[in-house]
């Protein structure tokens, strides 16, 4: 196994912060960050990849640190990169040759990228050329950053997350449907930070219909750094409704247009075209059924193919519960509130009854911590 120095994850722990930056904006993307440091440990220059389409991560932190072509500033250059630098030819140069052409003379990945048109030939591409490479350094990390790209890569299919509100008692909201609000605004305003992080957020007509949201991200509420706010890229992820008996009129809050298309694209999910007339923003895609019901599983290999790496899933609890019985979901976040419905009240999950104990779901805690009043807590799907 590698020994890395202090030095190393001290810069490895560097370049994932600034992996972090691009959170908002980077989809289909992977998040990445890199720095360039020199034989003594200083940094030289670093960078993160932005959008899609521009330089990625180890250009611009080449650039800062002013290295261009093999020089005296290169020798000695140790480049710390998230993810292996990619060898192939995309909508950009491959990073791999910059890395090269700059003469550093090590490069240390924190992962080998799940890619099959990289995985591993950018590491290969650059001991070829006589660059010591080393890979695994903090690599849990750099994997927590891209859960939704590794997954994508891997499957072809998104990382899902559902997000659930309840009381004490597990309760989603009253007999009559009434939920708002069961959280606090600290909840409320974390989920912004999480649909912002997001592709794509999926919900069900029965939803969209009871609650009219917007479904769409707003920023404000967030306290984002200035430098994040002040990009123009900042993307609202495409909400995703299904909708199989076309119930959806155009009149709904977020099927409605608005100037410059502020709140995103929409796509209805159903059967059939809808006879409605909609708005610009809003396309539909006829999937198939399994029974009288959308096909979930053929649903979410779409939205896999549409090189949307994460799914938020605001739903009630029949749409939740068929993604339970489908196995659909990776993560299930719930947000807790200090209240009390009682029996009367709607459940988390719509499913059909267990009766024996090998067909429970089983999960893992990934974190529990308090937000506001209210007790965040995330589970991960042991499938």
């Amino acid at each position: 196994m590698t020994q890395f120095s202090k030095t190393d994850h001290q810069m490895m722990a560097r370049a994932i912060q600034l992996a972090k930056r691009g959170e908002y904006t980077t989809a289909p993307n992977p998040n990445v960050g890199c720095v360039i440091s020199n034989s003594q440990g200083v940094i030289l220059g670093e960078g993160w990849h932005k959008k899609a389409g521009t330089p990625h991560a180890e250009v611009h932190a080449l650039e800062q640190a002013g290295i261009s072509s093999k020089g005296a500033s290169a020798k000695g250059a140790t480049a710390y990169v998230t993810l292996e630098p990619c060898s192939h030819y995309g909508r950009t140069p491959p990073c791999a040759d910059a890395l090269i052409e700059a003469g550093v003379t090590r490069v240390v990945a924190a992962m080998v990228d799940p890619n099959p048109l990289v995985s591993g030939n950018g590491l290969i591409k650059l001991q070829e050329a006589g660059i010591k490479t080393e890979h695994g350094l903090l690599q849990a990390s750099a994997e927590q950053l891209n859960r939704g790209f590794i997954k994508r890569m891997r499957t072809g299919k998104p990382w899902v997350t559902v997000k659930l509100a309840a009381s004490l008692d597990g309760k989603t909201a009253l007999a009559n449907g009434l939920s708002q609000w069961i959280t606090g605004p600290l909840a409320r305003q974390d989920v912004q930070r999480h649909r912002a992080r997001s592709c794509a957020i999926l919900s069900g007509s029965g939803t969209v219909i009871a609650d009219n949201p917007m479904l769409n991200v707003r920023y404000a509420e967030l306290n984002l750094a200035a430098d994040v706010l002040a990009q123009t890229d900042l993307r609202q992820p495409l909400r995703v409704l299904l909708d199989g008996r076309n119930q959806l009129p155009p009149s709904l809050s977020c099927l409605q247009s608005f100037e410059n298309n502020l709140a995103g694209n929409v796509l209805l999910v159903n059967g059939q075209p809808s006879d409605h007339q909609f708005a610009p923003h809003v396309s539909q895609w006829q999937a198939p059924f399994n029974g009288n019901k959308l096909d979930l599983v053929k649903v979410i290999a779409k939205l896999g193919e549409m090189q949307l790496n994460h799914i938020w899933v605001e739903a009630g609890a029949k749409l939740a519960g068929a993604l339970l019985q489908n196995k659909l979901i990776d993560e299930l976040i719930l947000y807790q509130a200090p209240k009390l419905i009682g029996n009367a009240g709607q459940n988390l999950f719509d499913t059909m009854t267990i009766e024996v104990m090998d067909e429970v779901a089983d999960l893992t805690w990934a974190d529990i911590r308090q937000v506001g009043d209210d007790i965040k807590m995330t589970a991960l799907f042991n499938h």
